[in-house]
């Protein structure tokens, strides 16, 4: 983290990053442990979710958000196509198995492993091939081959994401709500589609081009990530490319920069998207509005004379955007730092203020 040229700086404790800064093991074990927590969330509150769903009502009106994205994956529908929540509470438990594993890994990197992967012994030797595979991933924040490699990686596994959500759409099918059932969807690849809903990906309406636009999305991120492992970027390092910029500040900044901006885009689309956020499972389309700062609500507040809570579709959208706004705002704040700046020079220069002086030549 931004150390300001002092060779032993301290940190407050809310500062939870500069502990693993310079120790990879432990920097993969807060990962995976997060993990854990994510994946325990999900099968927990997907349980809770099911337990209190009432069929008799809408989906969308019952502040679900679990169930309806399950139900969008085709999971959940019986034979005939109905939604009766099958095989929900597989998918659940297997969430909560994994976190268990996760949380065991997250323990064995930050408690048992030594600190550094460069220091790893591997678990029957210094000599294993383990070993070896293992130090390959030390962090060094300011190498930019050591970057690219890692980086690689991210990359290939977010291109067999990709791939696998393409495959299962193809193979088992998803929730289609222009027939209002489950069906196979298979991928169109038209590279002028592709490149046309760039500018209206909000009002998609044909799953075959959400899937195409998977497939695209897999091809270079594989490619991507087989560039980045294979070699360096083409050309020397400029600081355009990373040279003198690389810090662990500048690529947490860039790492938020990123979910911000994934935040907000999947809240203009859930807001408005009725083929890949379903009326069926979310809830009626929403309206903007502006007052303090942007937000949605439900076009649709009763139903019979009956108020209606918020929609999942609301819930859903007004969350990414809010958590897209304030992850911008921490990209911009540890960018900054990464280029040098000292806030704490803010308060001092306000406190110095009444004491300055100007002296003009005449």
């Amino acid at each position: 983290m931004q150390s300001y040229g002092n060779p032993n700086p301290t940190y407050g404790w809310w500062v939870g990053n500069s502990v693993v800064t310079n120790k990879s093991s432990r920097f993969i074990g807060s990962h995976v442990a997060h993990t854990g927590l994510i994946a325990f969330n999900a099968g927990a509150i997907t349980l809770f979710e099911l337990a209190r769903f009432d069929p008799s009502l809408p989906m969308g009106h019952q502040g679900l958000i679990f169930l309806p994205h399950l139900a969008s994956l085709g999971i959940g529908f019986d034979e005939a196509g109905v939604w009766t929540g099958a095989s929900v509470t597989f998918v659940a438990v297997f969430h909560l198995i994994c976190s268990m594993v996760y949380a065991s890994a997250g323990l064995l990197h930050s408690l048992i492993f030594s600190e550094d992967t460069q220091n790893s012994s591997g678990l029957f030797g210094p000599d294993r091939p383990e070993h070896r595979q293992a130090a390959r991933y030390k962090l060094e924040w300011d190498n930019p081959n050591n970057q690219t490699f890692i980086l690689g990686h991210h990359l290939l596994f977010f291109g067999i994401a990709n791939i696998w959500f393409v495959e299962w759409a193809r193979v088992h099918g998803i929730y289609d709500p222009a027939i209002e059932a489950v069906r196979q969807v298979n991928y169109n690849v038209d590279l002028t589609q592709i490149w046309n809903h760039q500018f209206d990906f909000l009002s998609i309406d044909s799953l075959e081009d959400v899937m195409g636009g998977h497939v695209f999305l897999a091809f270079f991120q594989l490619g991507g990530g087989a560039f980045h492992i294979a070699t360096k970027q083409i050309g020397e390092y400029t600081e355009f490319k990373g040279s003198n910029v690389l810090s662990a500040e500048a690529v947490l900044s860039w790492s938020l920069a990123g979910i911000g901006w994934m935040a907000i885009v999947a809240a203009f689309w859930c807001a408005t998207n009725t083929t890949v956020y379903p009326e069926a499972w979310y809830g009626e389309t929403l309206t903007l509005k502006f007052g303090i700062s942007p937000y949605w609500i439900d076009t649709v507040p009763s139903i019979d004379g009956a108020p209606l809570g918020h929609t999942s579709r609301a819930w859903l959208t007004n969350v990414h955007y809010y958590l897209g706004f304030f992850f911008i705002q921490g990209h911009l704040w540890h960018a900054v730092r990464a280029l040098g700046f000292d806030f704490k020079r803010i308060p001092q220069a306000i406190q110095n203020a009444d004491s300055s002086s100007v002296t003009l030549n005449g």
